[in-house]
């Protein structure tokens, strides 16, 4: 027993044991960190997404010169064209051509500074290119970086830009765009990143092109025009249609306005000769307005009306050119609209009272007619005359209602005169050209007449040359009709339009009122007598009476009524009168 005892070893002391059991907890720790890694990679396998982990270099001061590969998944180094073998243990920077390299060392950098960052980066080249999302994060001193392929989620975005922010018929950018764009570059440009310009362009002549060739070739000229504003611009301009006719070019980064100018020009200049489409020549300019940010502007609304009104100032002034936003002009513009505004209260509220000048018989002087001519009561300016208005009512179309109140209130007057018992003269009502082309003229009288009650022999209507030349048939037929009622018809202003003795012939008219700039001539020399006589000759050839406007000195009356002229209206004769006052001179010259 005892020897046995003796023969067994001696426990060894602790202290011994120690490197023992120290080496065998690192190489433990060692082996589940790997196992961990190994669990982790070949979970990552089952995903789509790539999967690194990376460490930083540092150089002498610390600073991060490339970035090593610890580990990386399968689908990693797919999308990386490599092996796991071939990137593990390798740098970044020695990836080749086919990894840029200096994106992602730059989004490896700000993921190291804050912990996190995301970014696109592509991986490839030609056919193989690749868009790749990759995200890092932090972990201690290493990072876990996901790569994910978004090719095709980018390639979906990108169809669906394009159809949303692209013009499907000429390819350029569309109103969507600059609405998403332009705010972009005016902050730009608040920042003193240079001066930002809008030019609006306006196509001169489009409607003809579209009207005379179809919708065809207005498509395929839109096209064309497309192609000569690219050319036109500099490099990195952009131009965009905002739709029709209307097209916007953004030109950033000027120094100053006159390079905005430069350009405009040479967009004014692109179409100069005409553009050749299928169907033929098109005809077509260019209005193009400019508006300046910062200067005439300082938010996107505005710089776009601006250029909008620099547009409109181009096109009232003869089209095909280009001006600089005024503020002046726009003054005078708001100043319209507000004007516009007030005219279409007027007409909705009935702020209209007639005058009346009376047409006297060169022989007797007696009233034989009067011209209804209507004011406007303005709620604070008064009367305002009718060549304050009356343009702006054609011009916008207003001049239609306007015209059914006109005759709806001539007639009720010669009613009101009726049941008084005064004998009223027939009153010509004018008829703008618009009025006539656009409203049943023969229906409105008639409603009138039966509405208020009076025969038609009271009422003539006054027609410039002009308005009877857009439809002759039309014009016949609406005349025609008017004249077998009983209404009188007067050709108005003759001699300032484009005369047509057919047409005055064909059109059975029965007076003929001469325009005043002949009857001034009268007295100041021999040629103006020689030439109104004619026209009395060829009037009362034709069967109609005629009417001398602008009567205004006593020697003119003497050579109209020398010449025979039939009625003289002017203000030699009487101005303009309100109701109550032009029957007191109906019954003066009665009298008289």
């Amino acid at each position: 027993m005892n020897r046995l005892r003796c023969s067994l070893p001696r426990p060894a002391p602790l202290a011994a044991l120690r490197p023992y059991l120290l080496g065998t907890r690192v190489a433990m720790q060692h082996r589940r960190l790997t196992a961990a890694h190994e669990a982790y990679r070949k979970a990552t396998e089952a995903s789509t997404e790539g999967f690194f982990i990376t460490q930083p270099l540092f150089d002498g001061a610390g600073r991060i010169v490339d970035y090593i590969t610890v580990d990386c998944n399968e689908q990693g180094a797919a999308l990386s064209h490599r092996t796991r073998e071939e990137l593990i243990g390798k740098r970044l920077t020695g990836l080749g051509n086919d990894v840029p390299v200096a994106p992602a060392m730059a989004l490896l950098a700000r993921a190291m500074a804050h912990g996190s960052a995301t970014g696109d980066i592509e991986i490839g080249l030609g056919a193989d290119l690749r868009h790749v999302e990759l995200k890092a994060r932090r972990s201690g001193d290493v990072l876990s970086v996901t790569l994910r392929d978004v090719t095709m989620e980018r390639a979906h975005l990108s169809r669906l830009e394009r159809t949303n922010y692209e013009d499907p018929l000429t390819g350029l950018p569309n109103r969507a765009w600059v609405s998403r764009c332009l705010p972009e570059a005016v902050a730009r440009a608040n920042g003193h990143d240079g001066l930002l310009a809008v030019l609006f362009v306006d196509l001169d002549g489009f409607k003809a092109v579209n009207d005379s060739f179809g919708h065809a070739a207005g498509d395929e000229l839109l096209q064309i025009v497309a192609r000569r504003l690219k050319v036109a611009v500099r490099p990195g301009d952009r131009v965009a249609r905002l739709g029709g006719d209307e097209f916007i070019v953004m030109l950033e980064h000027l120094h100053d306005r006159a390079e905005a100018g430069q350009v405009a020009a040479r967009v004014v200049t692109a179409f100069g000769k005409g553009v050749g489409i299928a169907a033929g020549t098109a005809s077509i300019g260019a209005s193009v307005g400019i508006s300046i940010c910062p200067g005439d502007a300082h938010d996107t609304d505005t710089l776009l009306r601006h250029a909008d009104i620099a547009m409109y100032d181009v096109k009232t002034g003869g089209k095909n050119g280009y001006r600089f936003f005024d503020p002046a002009f726009y003054g005078a513009l708001q100043a319209r609209q507000q004007l516009e505004k007030e005219l279409q209260a007027a007409i909705s509220e009935n702020q209209f009272v007639l005058h009346y000048q009376v047409r006297v018989s060169t022989i007797t002087r007696q009233v034989v007619s009067l011209e209804a001519l209507v004011r406007w009561n303005h709620p604070t300016a008064g009367l305002v005359r009718p060549d304050e208005f009356i343009p702006l009512a054609e011009e916008t179309g207003q001049i239609v209602a306007l015209g059914e109140l006109v005759v709806d209130s001539v007639c009720a007057q010669i009613a009101a005169w009726t049941r008084a018992g005064l004998a009223p003269v027939p009153v010509s009502i004018n008829v703008s050209s618009r009025q006539f082309n656009e409203r049943d003229m023969h229906a409105l009288f008639l409603q009138a007449l039966d509405r208020h009650a009076i025969p038609a022999h009271f009422v003539e209507i006054e027609l410039t040359e002009s308005a009877m030349l857009h439809d002759p048939q039309r014009t016949s037929a609406h005349l025609n009709a008017m004249h077998a009622l009983g209404i009188r018809l007067l050709v108005d202003d003759f001699g300032t339009g484009y005369s047509s003795l057919w047409m005055l012939q064909q059109l059975d008219f029965d007076i003929l009122k001469v325009d005043k700039s002949f009857t001034r001539l009268l007295g100041a020399d021999r040629q103006g007598e020689i030439l109104f006589a004619a026209i009395i000759t060829m009037a009362h050839a034709l069967g109609m009476k005629v009417v001398a406007e602008g009567v205004e000195r006593p020697e003119q009356v003497d050579i109209l009524a020398r010449l025979r002229c039939d009625e003289l209206q002017g203000y030699l004769i009487a101005r303009p009168l309100d109701a109550d006052g032009v029957q007191a001179e109906i019954r003066k010259r009665a009298i008289a």
